[in-house]
């Protein structure tokens, strides 16, 4: 009778438990980032980034599980493959390479599980159901960049960028902006990412010699076109994009990247924004605790990704735990659609609003326009 009690009670107790804690199991997320190869620049602060993510959110056991896709798109489909086949992971965050992180999005989308990019990867209409991008737009980036070109009286611009889905993608939305402003696109020429010179498209463009010269490239790798065009005496101004605003691209660069204009997120220069913008206090927040952790100066564009990687998944995964168990097909739908509907939600690098007509979220106030003085960024 002693043992039958016991048992009885054993299993009350168990059923109690089920009750106050339904999910009663880890959410897993998949991250896939470039941890080596080109892209490394951008993968490595994410990850340090991630190294402060919280052990447990809404009372479940949170689980990373990294990764390396070496800035190599068919090791981030691999990746992605492993996450949902082995790993069954709840949702995948990756990766910071526009290239890799398409290779990834089939994968996600055919296996119903939410992919958030750290990456502003293009997508056809319809196919970025399941994909939520942290990084802003390049519509939203060019929009900031080709205000500043009017304001310095820019007319006509040369275009230097990767041959990959990057620069593709930068090259189409930003041309009927300029069209648009009246600025005239007066040469086009890419390179890839594994390339060390770019001395004949360098020579072109100079050649054409535009009033200024837009790079699209990324981390450690965008001070390299920069450099191969100044070397070729070129003279007028230098834009680089949000993916160049790290300071590996004034470690690579050095005193020549002086002058340089780069489109950013709020995140790299808090400090210098006006205490009503909305992402300073974030922003700030984010600045400290990374350089607590990594130095002082270390602060990183793509490691405020993943900071606000951080905020959204504070505020969606309670709200996905009331609807399901993680590991289920139905926790993976309540995350998805806890992203489209939890409304203006401040991150680091501005404020998000996902919605299920828009994964990219931002709007055109969103990009602020830096310039390199003295191996410093400065708001324009």
């Amino acid at each position: 009778m002693k043992f039958k009690t016991k048992l009885i009670a054993a299993t009350v107790t168990t059923a109690f438990c089920s009750l106050i804690n339904p999910a009663w199991a880890d959410i897993n997320i998949g991250v896939s980032l470039a941890l080596t190869g080109p892209g490394s620049g951008l993968g490595i602060p994410m990850q340090n980034q991630l190294k402060l993510f919280p052990k447990t959110i809404g009372g479940e056991k949170v689980n990373l599980i990294v990764l390396d896709d070496a800035t190599d798109p068919g090791k981030g489909a691999s990746n992605a493959r492993r996450f949902v086949t082995e790993d069954k992971v709840d949702l995948i965050l990756g990766s910071c390479i526009t290239a890799v992180a398409a290779a990834m999005s089939d994968i996600a989308t055919e296996a119903g599980t939410v992919q958030i990019a750290g990456s502003p990867v293009g997508l056809p209409a319809g196919k970025d159901k399941w994909v939520f991008r942290l990084p802003q737009s390049n519509t939203v980036m060019g929009h900031a960049m080709v205000e500043h070109m009017k304001k310095q009286g820019i007319k006509t611009v040369g275009f230097l960028g990767y041959t990959d889905a990057y620069g593709e993608q930068w090259l189409k939305e930003i041309s009927p902006q300029l069209e648009q402003a009246g600025i005239k696109l007066v040469a086009v020429e890419r390179f890839a990412r594994p390339d060390t010179s770019v001395t004949p498209q360098a020579l072109k463009l100079t050649s054409a010699n535009p009033d200024a010269i837009l790079i699209v490239a990324s981390g450690s790798g965008a001070a390299m076109p920069e450099l191969g065009i100044l070397d070729r005496g070129y003279k007028g101004k230098i834009y680089q994009t949000h993916a160049a605003a790290s300071p590996d691209l004034v470690r690579v660069g050095g005193k020549a990247m002086d002058g340089t204009f780069v489109v950013s997120g709020p995140a790299l220069t808090p400090e210098q924004l006006p205490d009503s913008h909305p992402s300073k206090k974030v922003a700030i927040d984010f600045v400290q605790q990374y350089e607590k952790a990594n130095g002082a100066g270390s602060r990183n564009q793509f490691a405020g990704h993943a900071y606000d990687f951080q905020v959204a998944m504070e505020k969606v995964l309670p709200m996905a735990l009331k609807k399901a168990k993680p590991g289920t097909p139905e926790f993976r739908a309540a995350i998805r659609d806890g992203l489209e509907t939890m409304g203006r939600t401040n991150f680091a690098h501005g404020v998000m609003n996902w919605s299920a007509a828009d994964h990219w979220g931002y709007t055109l106030e969103t990009g602020v326009m830096l310039k390199v003085v003295n191996g410093q960024f400065k708001v324009e």
